[in-house]
């Protein structure tokens, strides 16, 4: 076990979580949902293993969880698809693999960090991405593996109402929530490498193969050793016209900010002053952790070496 700093942090979405209409089963399970994610991760960084194989493993976790819009409990495009991208970086080296608008791939996480490793590409798209996962033998699972009944009743509802919604809305799909669901973790390891992953199932009843700031790198996703590694979940499009996450590093690289001062600039003032709704979680590399968002909750969770485990979902 190693004797060095390290630090792991997760989100699983974010948006108008309100303890009033979250029933107390539900909150439990969010929790250990979260408490297995961070433990997947953290199990990796106290044996000495890398950031990035602790970040794939938390993301793992929660993809595996239909409670998260990732992975098995992504939710349904307007044509009663599930389509998923993921994006993952390493701060070492800048490198970094992404997928987007795929289906039928077990872990997103996974295959966009085989982009990153075995391909000479950053982002990989639709039935390419399949043709590039079936070559490195990806795992795959059927319709029936993604199909979870309650997603599947969220795009009913948003079919009436011809909305397009990002998980739950203020229409009650699910206990009057609207979420941004997102998973992500960022990490640092003993060695001092930062990484960051970021996966998501989107939009319900999307339509015209609509992409969001996930598998975008420098959007949704971004690390690098010298300022900090980032994970965000909200409202894409927004994070994407402000490029939140090498907004965050380049605040700290170019301007000399602390994590936080950069993390409450972007968060809680850019972001507010277009409309964007949502929020991030943040490691620099030192080990800091920050969890800032600008929405009534996020689901969150962060451990390091010498600190006990947090784990939030209201304001």
């Amino acid at each position: 076990m190693s004797t060095k700093k390290y630090s792991i942090a997760i989100h699983g979405g974010a948006g108008t979580i309100l303890k009033s209409t979250m029933t107390a089963d539900k909150e439990k399970a969010y929790k250990l949902a979260l408490q297995d994610a961070i433990g997947a991760g953290e199990f990796i960084l106290k044996q000495g293993g890398t950031s990035l194989d602790a970040v794939e493993k938390a993301i793992i976790s929660l993809e595996n969880n239909p409670l998260f819009n990732a992975g098995k409990g992504s939710v349904f495009t307007t044509t009663e698809k599930n389509e998923m991208d993921a994006s993952i970086m390493n701060g070492r080296d800048l490198s970094a693999g992404a997928v987007a608008g795929i289906s039928n791939i077990k872990n997103p996480i996974s295959l966009a960090r085989a982009v990153m490793e075995k391909s000479e590409h950053v982002l990989l798209a639709g039935l390419g991405a399949l043709d590039f996962a079936k070559k490195i033998n990806c795992e795959f699972a059927s319709d029936d593996y993604f199909f979870e009944q309650m997603r599947y009743d969220q795009l009913q509802k948003a079919k009436q109402s011809n909305s397009i919604t990002l998980d739950h809305t203020e229409d009650k799909f699910e206990n009057g929530e609207k979420k941004f669901g997102t998973v992500g973790a960022v990490a640092m390891d003993v060695h001092g490498n930062l990484a960051a992953g970021t996966s998501t199932g989107g939009m319900t009843n999307k339509k015209y193969g609509r992409i969001g700031d996930s598998p975008i790198i420098g959007a949704g996703t971004y690390a690098n050793n010298n300022t900090c590694a980032i994970s965000c979940t909200g409202h894409g499009e927004f994070f994407i016209r402000s490029v939140v996450a090498y907004d965050i590093s380049c605040l700290i690289e170019y301007k000399g900010l602390s994590l936080k001062e950069a993390c409450d600039i972007v968060v809680m003032d850019k972001l507010i002053k277009i409309g964007g709704e949502g929020g991030l979680i943040a490691i620099d590399n030192q080990g800091n952790i920050e969890l800032p968002f600008n929405s009534e909750g996020m689901y969150r969770a962060k451990k390091t070496r010498d600190s006990d485990l947090f784990i939030g979902i209201y304001r």
